[in-house]
């Protein structure tokens, strides 16, 4: 499988409007696959309306649409990226229902809608991460036209990503925390929380394209760099209110957060140096193709003015 390598010193992180159309396209495909994954019964099948709320309808669709923009910058259209990239994000919404329970974040709001716990209750809302989660290494143990050493490398890091080295972890560090942490254990919580679900897209894409090592590794070190800014992003936003965010507002007030412990400023310039990294690492993994990048410009075009000058 063909892959880019070549670095491109005129390529920035917010040139992204050539590949608008073709985002929007890959985004209607996720849709309509999550939809197909999690047949509607009605109201009258509670746990299945709770996956389907849980996963379906104003997300960002960040983490699938990574997937399947560097699988696509790397030279790959495999039939399988679709539902690859409807795993992460099952497991994304799966996650996100057990955040919000009321023995973890004890959210009201998620995407501008009552938590699934609080539509439907917390025995039912703890089910339907667990199914999802099932539902997830299913879609992947099926996904069309690829190998079986490649589909045993695609479960095997899903499986990593979600346990207790993984997305777990983070949960655990980001509620047992002191709020006197270190910058790196701030750092190390943040890369948990979020970084390991990009890795895990980037991951798959590089996977299922069978693209070498060092195509890999850089891809992995733009994903830690990503998903630091976007964590330092949410966390400056966390006080903007659900009319913003579509979430509650001030759900780090105690938590050690590189805002909390640097200053808004301070942060700000954080954010805009893991900008530039993550797009130096972009670079080295797949040169001066835009797809990825047309992503995370419009993840991060309206990361402050401090980041938008440092990224530009």
């Amino acid at each position: 499988m063909a892959t880019q390598t070549s670095r491109s010193s005129s390529a920035g992180i917010e040139q992204s409007h050539d590949s608008a159309p073709d985002m929007e396209t890959i985004r209607r495909q996720i849709e309509e696959r999550l939809s197909e994954a999690l047949p509607d019964h009605g109201r009258a099948d509670p746990l299945t309306a709770a996956m389907r709320a849980a996963t379906l309808g104003t997300g960002k669709r960040m983490r699938p649409l990574l997937l399947m923009l560097v699988a696509r910058d790397l030279g790959c259209n495999s039939p399988a990226l679709l539902d690859a990239a409807c795993a992460v994000e099952l497991v994304h919404a799966a996650s996100l229902i057990l955040d919000d329970l009321p023995c973890m974040d004890d959210a009201k709001l998620r995407r501008g809608l009552p938590t699934v716990h609080r539509q439907f209750g917390e025995h039912v809302a703890i089910l339907a991460s667990v199914a999802l989660l099932s539902r997830a290494f299913q879609l992947l143990s099926q996904a069309p036209g690829i190998p079986a050493h490649v589909r045993t490398r695609l479960v095997g890091a899903l499986a990593d990503t979600v346990g207790a080295q993984g997305l777990v972890r983070g949960q655990f560090l980001d509620l047992h925390g002191n709020p006197q942490r270190s910058l790196d254990d701030i750092a190390r919580t943040n890369e948990l929380k979020t970084g390991v679900l990009l890795g895990l897209s980037v991951e798959m894409a590089a996977i299922i394209a069978e693209a070498d090592e060092r195509v890999l590794q850089a891809l992995r070190a733009f994903a830690l760099s990503a998903g630091q800014a976007f964590q330092i992003k949410d966390d400056l936003l966390d006080d903007a209110g659900a009319a913003i965010t579509g979430k509650d507002a001030g759900q780090d007030a105690g938590k050690a957060t590189f805002n909390a412990t640097l200053g808004r400023e301070r942060t700000a310039g954080r954010l805009a140096d893991h900008l530039r990294e993550a797009d130096t690492y972009l670079s080295d993994a797949i040169g001066g193709m835009q797809g990825t990048r047309g992503l995370v410009g419009t993840l991060f075009r309206n990361a402050g003015p401090q980041a938008a000058a440092h990224a530009s």
